[in-house]
């Protein structure tokens, strides 16, 4: 059993700490906003954790009395809202205006760990902010305990916005809360994100299928669900075909072992694959190496989750897999630090960009960005 777990302490504390500033609900402490710092790596015991969620059931359970309350006093009679967003891979740039609009309206927000701090500056101030996230070893609530407090606050009349990385029905779980919600009579819209697949290769200049090179494309999770193993099987059969390019997501704890049963079906070792960590985001780092080589050259940059692998003759299209070709030849590097050379030099289009939050908060006037927090008078 695992002692200690990587966890973002201040994503935890999000809806947890005490403000200096007097809140404008009795009893309820506001939300931290974006003055809040980029969050940091942190090892937290368990007993600490242990703290954390106690105080975080006492508050969530304050702001479903405070929404019980309003709805008792006529403000609203039936029903809340459910809209499941997709926020994309992490640059807030390619975000939906559906999303920035909706992140306008909520009166709650349940938010996941792969959801960027600058896409959550965009959610107005008046929002009580509620973190859901997951990660390997250690989860802040389980997939039950997130359908309920859905159903909760949605039953207490509140408009809720579930943000998910990504898109919501990619590995992202939101078929399941879909369904949980309906069941018990909650409307619930789906708002669809750029999926990190399409948003990294995007970025890389990685074409998911090109004519003569790769017909098509399999998204694979690394993770399978007890008894699933069978099914992952069959599925990487079809996936050693050099004709397809395979998008793994949460692999990285896997891929020794994806990569043996990738070779044992014939996908050749030198395979060109990529590994990308925190993609499309300034804190971006990524690897190129052959199929045979990548674990390696990975745990050599000490890539961490959240990462995503891609496998196939396509990832040999993007121009940062020649430039770390030639750089190894020319210096002798390995393939992590030939990766790093040459991606930390190349500036991408992204980066020239106005700021995508300065931008749209720009241009929302202030009266639009800023509601009623709940229960305020």
């Amino acid at each position: 059993m695992i002692g200690h777990a990587l966890v973002d302490k201040q994503r935890l504390s999000v809806s947890l700490r005490l403000s200096t500033a007097p809140a404008r609900v009795p009893g309820l402490r506001p939300c931290l906003r974006s003055s809040r710092p980029r969050a940091s790596r942190v090892l937290c015991k368990a007993s600490e954790r242990q703290i954390s969620g106690s105080d975080g059931e006492w508050e969530t359970s304050r702001l479903l009395q405070l929404l019980r309350e309003r709805q008792q006093h006529g403000e609203r009679q039936a029903p809340g809202k459910v809209f499941l967003v997709g926020t994309g891979p992490g640059d807030p740039g390619l975000l939906t205006l559906r999303a920035a609009q909706l992140m306008q309206t909520a009166d709650v927000v349940l938010y996941d760990r792969l959801v960027s701090d600058d896409i959550l500056q965009l959610v107005h101030a008046g929002a009580r902010m509620v973190y859901v996230g997951k990660q390997a070893g250690y989860h802040t609530r389980t997939q039950a305990e997130i359908h309920q407090l859905l159903l909760d606050f949605a039953e207490a009349g509140a408009t809720v916005i579930r943000l998910k990385g990504g898109d919501p029905y990619v590995f992202g779980r939101g078929g399941e809360e879909v369904q949980y919600l309906q069941q018990h009579g909650i409307k619930v819209h789906c708002v669809p994100g750029i999926t990190a697949a399409a948003g990294i290769c995007a970025e890389l200049g990685i074409p998911m299928t090109h004519r003569g090179v790769a017909t098509s494309v399999r998204f694979l999770t690394g993770h399978s669900r007890e008894g699933g193993e069978l099914q992952l099987d069959e599925t990487l059969a079809a996936c050693a075909d050099p004709h397809t390019t395979l998008i793994v997501y949460m692999g990285l704890g896997t891929l020794p072992l994806l990569v043996r049963q990738l070779r044992a079906r014939g996908m050749p070792a030198d395979m060109p694959a990529v590994a990308v960590e925190r993609g499309t985001t300034s804190e971006q780092r990524v690897v190129f190496d052959t199929l045979q080589q990548l674990h390696g050259s990975i745990q050599e940059a000490g890539l961490q989750s959240p990462t995503l692998l891609v496998i196939g003759q396509v990832v040999a299209l993007a121009p940062g897999w020649t430039g770390v070709q030639d750089a190894a030849a020319a210096g002798g590097l390995s393939a992590a630090a030939a990766s790093a050379a040459v991606t930390s030099a190349h500036d991408c289009a992204r980066l020239q960009l106005d700021d995508a939050v300065a931008a749209v908060l720009k241009q929302q006037p202030q009266q639009q960005r800023v509601r009623q927090p709940v229960g305020s008078s």
